[in-house]
């Protein structure tokens, strides 16, 4: 284990290997503090940081953070890292890669050189990067990043930002539900997916809300996917009773004891996505597979050790959960930024940089990555934080974002985003639905030619079926 050393002021730091320095290294969040890994002091975090930016990114590909003996995901990172892909950055440390990234962003073929250099990053290499970054710095390289993914709708374009409609329900009342679908559609929401969280895991709940879902769909011709969030096996035996299944929902995590703790491992979530597949139910992409992540997943769970029995930082281990994501070639994946409480993320200014550091991530690995902006009722943040994280998110070219009807999750007991703030970033930041969905709000006399969304009488929308059901 290699032993690194910064002097920084008149005082030299050592940190105990890479596991303890990237942790040193990251900016300020509970949950590293509450695993043990953290800088003791703002002198001692910019000492690791300016050593990690020293650090050659060869490192990353000899000094395993989790060991690759005991740990599926660091096998699949390593068994699948595309050397042709790295060889253009082969020779630069931590800090020359930030600076090439930077420098990349202002190029007009910005797009194209980060999609050909995805595959030769790793996710270690992007924590480590991003630890060294501002948030202008996220963003600006987020920006320039464009990962797409299609089933019924194209997720990821540029100038375009898709919205998952939410409409869970404390008892999965189907009036209910069909009452914050209607709610969401009406503001343009809905063409990234219309995803439930059941409150009920039993398969027959779950079926029932998968078909009334679809027969949502079905009866206006909405070009969209519905997910009902149900554990991935149930989601394989529903498919193999014929269930209008569209997307194969899953948690994932950044070890294989984290995604063992989910009751998943790489084997289970391949025969998800064959079986997805197999249906072939998308118009205009086959990309089936819905991942949700969160920093302090793994912490959550006991299953956050690495090399040396040290704890790992938890947006490193975050980071590493993409790679399971980038695996499946997935539609969707979004990090629950906030949900998971302020044990992980504590106040409104850790949830923003948390954010923009997922997407930065995830992007530059090359996925759809969108954001559940959102927190905990006992967290020290509030709807202000979320209105610059979703702005700031916007601007960085993320995806989706999730909604629900008041921004109030009546069933998760979470604050996330209303449909109203989607239709605020959207006007505030030129952005539009999804093509597809566009294009279907259009005929229904509910979008301008511009993909602006248009007030409407429910009483004579086509939808009108729809509300006159409830």
């Amino acid at each position: 284990m290699t032993i690194y050393r910064q002097q920084l002021g008149g005082t030299g730091y050592v940190f105990d290997g890479l596991v303890d320095l990237l942790g040193k290294a990251s900016p300020r969040r509970s949950g590293d503090e509450l695993a043990g890994c953290a800088a003791t002091s703002d002198a001692e975090r910019a000492a690791a940081q300016l050593a990690l930016a020293d650090l050659p990114l060869t490192t990353f590909l000899t000094e395993a953070v989790v060991p690759y003996e005991t740990d599926e995901v660091t096998r699949l990172i390593v068994d699948t890292h595309d050397a042709t892909a790295f060889a253009p950055v082969s020779h630069m440390t931590v800090g020359e890669l930030r600076d090439h990234l930077l420098e990349v962003a202002a190029r007009p073929d910005s797009a194209d050189v980060l999609a050909a250099l995805a595959p030769g990053l790793i996710p270690e290499t992007v924590a480590a990067t991003s630890k060294i970054m501002r948030n202008q710095d996220l963003i600006a390289v987020s920006r320039a990043a464009t990962a797409t993914s299609a089933f019924r709708t194209t997720i990821g374009l540029p100038g375009r930002l898709a919205t998952r409609l939410q409409p869970n329900h404390p008892v999965d009342d189907p009036r209910g539900v069909a009452a914050s679908v209607l709610d969401g559609l009406l503001m343009g929401c809905g063409d990234a997916v219309v995803g439930i969280n059941p409150a009920s895991d039993s398969p027959h709940a779950v079926s029932d809300l998968l078909h009334l879902l679809d027969e949502i769909r079905q009866r206006f011709e909405i070009p969209t996917q519905s997910c009902v969030l149900t554990h991935v096996t149930t989601t394989i035996d529903l498919i193999e009773k014929d269930a209008p299944v569209d997307l194969v929902f899953q948690s994932v995590a950044g070890t294989e004891g984290a995604n063992r703790s989910f009751g998943v491992d790489l084997a289970v979530l391949r025969e998800g996505n064959e079986a997805g597949r197999s249906l072939r139910r998308g118009t205009v992409g086959n990309n089936v597979m819905y991942f949700e992540t969160g920093q302090g997943s793994a912490l959550s769970s006991g299953t956050h050790v690495g090399t040396g029995g040290r704890p790992v930082d938890q947006q490193t281990l975050e980071a590493r959960a993409y790679a399971v994501a980038r695996e499946f070639e997935p539609l969707l994946v979004n990090t629950v930024v906030g949900f998971i409480g302020p044990e992980y993320l504590y106040d409104g200014k850790q949830i923003i940089r948390a954010g923009l550091e997922d997407q930065f991530c995830g992007k530059l690995l090359g996925l759809p990555m969108g954001v559940d902006v959102c927190y905990t009722n006992h967290a020290e943040a509030d709807q202000d934080d979320m209105d610059t994280l979703l702005t700031l998110l916007a601007v960085a070219g993320t995806a989706f974002v999730i909604t629900v009807p008041g921004a109030d999750d009546v069933m998760l007991g979470y604050q996330s985003l209303s449909f109203h703030d989607a239709l605020y970033v959207r006007e505030a930041a030129d952005l539009r639905p999804a093509p597809e969905f566009e294009d279907w709000l259009r005929r229904q006399g509910m979008a301008d030619d511009i993909g602006r969304i248009l007030p409407v009488d429910v009483g004579t929308s086509p939808l009108r079926a729809l509300g006159g059901a409830l």
